[in-house]
């Protein structure tokens, strides 16, 4: 078995070449989406595409502010040096002819698709450049990558993968070359990194120790050695950015001109050391982060509130299959993947830095999805360098080369059916966007309006509104909205939704929840009392100061379930509460003895009752729910059994079922979305469509 990859006489033409083949496969890829999807003017918005991920309103939001003025009121819209993401679309839109609806879209994959820059400078670093362009084909479009990364795919995750494999080629390039100039690079993309990705910031900290300690153990007589350490561990260092970019270019001015020599340079590094481990906090980020996304349930001290990363599908445990999928495209491909990277290791020892890379996708099988993202590119360098093992036992050179050529096709074939398959919607569709459109035309930038928090940052790119919660701010006030929401006292509702807003401006923004219920305090306020008050009792509320809205959204039907989970639960002892009976129906089987909803739950006709799996329950009421063009819905009422506890609700304009027993029934989510009742003392419905409704609080 020869482990040796064989050597190419490339030129910087040929290079580039292969290089712009790469990067416009990847491109080409990603635009399958666009040509899917284009024609259908329901995920259009102002004549483009719109984006097809939640978090990337944040980052436009932010955009917006810097480019359009506005959002100045709400304190969780990022400036615009505050993220990378951020700066770049702002600076596009101001330097090119392009909006920013097509900024958005398309910037995913135009900066994702670099990414095969660094795969072939690593081959090419060994002369072996056909070989990075190899592993380049695969690793820009597997199946992890791609998902975050596709055209609409608006988020941070673009450089979260592509800025750590710069990072590795330069520090390889390091030990290679033993160049203070590729050092030097390598310290200046740490640098920038956190500006990029500042949540990858735990697998830059890994790659550089594990540098240092390579160097330390391998390369400890080489003069070069504590240079580089020192311009590693200053670009490691988590201090001001403008301070450590003056100590990079210093330190590598006077390293560059041998001022400091022998053992002085070798203390000099061993203090940069240090002080990088004293100040970078590095095990406890890296401890943190394992916590963050393997350790779930309620706040141990304190009022014992609900953890959201326990309803977020991406941090939760996958079995081996899906980070397989995730990783390579299938089981067989990660274990190849695998398998080439160790021996990748055993007979080029510097790729032993790529670890983390490689650690944290199988800190997925605990941690969830998104970690399967950073393992895609080096787990294609281990895939396609097996491949080249295997044809090691191949004398003919050209034969050799159609079998890692077809062993790659056969890697890639998984990977490129699941993007033609990969049909994702629209974060919003077309006219969901175009009730926002119009509702935000009478509102002020210093009004809020309430909703969960899946739809906090579209709200704001759309409305220029506040909200309380959003998809990235999960704290304690998630209980507060779930229980506007989902309480069946309207006059609670409206109660705690002023009082919410204006203790969170009043606070200048503190925690409300915190706030309102002295969480952590002597003091500590009985809650369900303090929110029986508000259903019944005398009520001082705070000055209006802004206007306040309610957003009651279709989409919300499908995970209202997971909404009421935050306010299911008693607070003090954190023992959750008797859970609702809620089931949704979006189809269904449609036969003259029974309507069948899937799940072994259907309707008895004749029997007027509802099978739930082995146990058979009369139904309470029938509800037939049309909703004509303009106006109040029409509703019809069949009350079948007072005996039983389940209603059901035929959503026809929709053609979707509902059941629910009597809390879900008078929620204010379905007593105000479904019906439209609503206590007019309270609230004034000032948007309705089929789509979502919005009503202003009235007090």
């Amino acid at each position: 078995m020869q482990l040796q990859l064989p050597q190419e006489n490339i030129t910087s033409k040929q290079f580039l070449f292969l290089i712009a083949i790469a990067f416009l496969f990847s491109i080409a890829m990603r635009l399958i989406w666009v040509y899917q999807f284009s024609g259908n003017p329901a995920f259009m918005w102002e004549g483009q595409l719109m984006i097809n991920t939640n978090d990337g309103y944040f980052f436009a939001s932010g955009a917006q502010k810097a480019l359009e003025g506005i959002h100045e009121f709400n304190p969780r819209v990022p400036e615009v040096l505050q993220y990378g993401l951020t700066f770049f679309t702002t600076w596009l839109v101001k330097l090119t002819p392009l909006d920013l609806n097509t900024v958005i879209l398309y910037l995913p994959a135009l900066i994702s698709s670099l990414v095969v820059i660094p795969m072939m400078l690593l081959g090419r670093l060994y002369h072996a450049t056909v070989f990075g362009f190899f592993a380049a084909l695969i690793g820009s479009i597997a199946w992890s990558y791609y998902n975050r990364t596709m055209v609409g795919y608006y988020d941070t995750d673009m450089f979260a993968a592509m800025a750590p494999m710069f990072i590795l080629y330069f520090l390889m390039a390091s030990i290679k070359e033993e160049r203070l100039n590729t050092a030097l690079y390598a310290s200046l993309m740490i640098f920038v990194y956190p500006f990029l990705y500042d949540a990858g910031r735990a697998i830059v900290y890994g790659m550089g120790i594990i540098y240092i300690i390579y160097m330390y153990i391998f390369h400890r007589k080489d003069e070069f050695t504590p240079k580089s350490i020192i311009l590693i561990s200053i670009g490691l260092t988590p201090i001001f950015y403008l301070l450590k970019l003056v100590l990079i270019i210093a330190a590598y001015m006077i390293l560059k001109r041998d001022i400091i020599k022998g053992k002085n340079l070798l203390y000099l590094s061993y203090a940069s050391l240090a002080f990088f481990l004293i100040f970078g906090n590095i095990f406890g980020i890296i401890w943190s982060k394992i916590q963050t996304y393997s350790i779930r349930g309620f706040d141990e001290e304190g009022l014992h509130f609900y953890q959201v990363k326990q309803t977020v599908r991406e941090a939760g445990r996958i079995p081996f299959e899906v980070m397989a999928n995730r990783i390579s495209g299938s089981s067989i491909g990660v274990i190849i993947s695998l398998i080439g990277y160790l021996l990748l290791v055993i007979r080029y020892r510097p790729f032993i830095l790529a670890l983390p890379l490689i650690g944290i996708g199988i800190f997925s099988l605990w941690g969830g999805l998104r970690f399967t993202v950073y393992a895609v590119p080096i787990a294609a360098i281990g895939a396609v360098y097996f491949f080249y093992v295997l044809g090691s036992f191949i004398a003919n050179t050209k034969v050799k080369y159609t079998l890692v050529s077809l062993l790659t096709a056969l890697m890639l074939y998984p990977n490129i059916t699941h993007i033609i398959g990969y049909k994702v919607p629209t974060v919003l569709n077309h006219d969901e966007v175009e009730t926002l459109h119009r509702f935000q035309a009478g509102t002020s930038s210093k009004d809020y309006i309430i909703a969960w928090w899946d739809y906090g940052y579209p709200l704001w790119y759309y409305t220029g509104l506040n909200t309380l919660i959003d998809g990235g701010k999960h704290n304690h006030d998630n209980f507060i909205v779930s229980e506007i929401l989902t309480t069946t006292s309207q006059l609670e509702a409206a109660r705690l939704s002023r009082i919410a807003v204006e203790t969170y401006i009043a606070s200048d923004y503190e925690v409300v929840a915190d706030t309102l219920f002295k969480n952590h305090q002597d003091d500590q306020v009985d809650v369900a009392g303090y929110l029986e008050n508000l259903r019944y009792g005398n009520v001082e509320l705070p000055t209006k100061t802004v206007d306040v809205y309610l957003y009651f959204p279709l989409r919300m039907l499908g995970i209202f379930p997971t909404v009421k989970v935050f306010s299911s639960i008693d607070l003090e002892t954190g023992e959750s509460k008797a859970r609702p009976f809620y089931y949704y129906a979006e189809r269904f089987q449609d036969t003259p003895e029974a309507i069948h909803l899937g799940n072994r739950i259907s309707i008895l006709k004749q029997e007027g009752q509802l099978q739930l799996g082995a146990r058979k329950t009369p139904i309470k009421a029938f509800y037939t729910v049309i909703n004509p063009e303009a106006g109040k819905p029409r509703v019809e009422v069949q009350n079948v059994s007072p005996m039983g506890g389940i209603s059901v609700i035929f959503l026809a304009g929709y053609n979707r079922f509902l059941l629910v027993d009597d809390e879900m029934l008078n929620s204010t989510y379905i007593q105000m979305f479904i019906f439209e009742k609503y206590d007019t003392d309270l609230f004034e419905l000032v948007s309705s469509d089929p789509y979502a409704k919005i009503y202003r609080l009235k007090i």
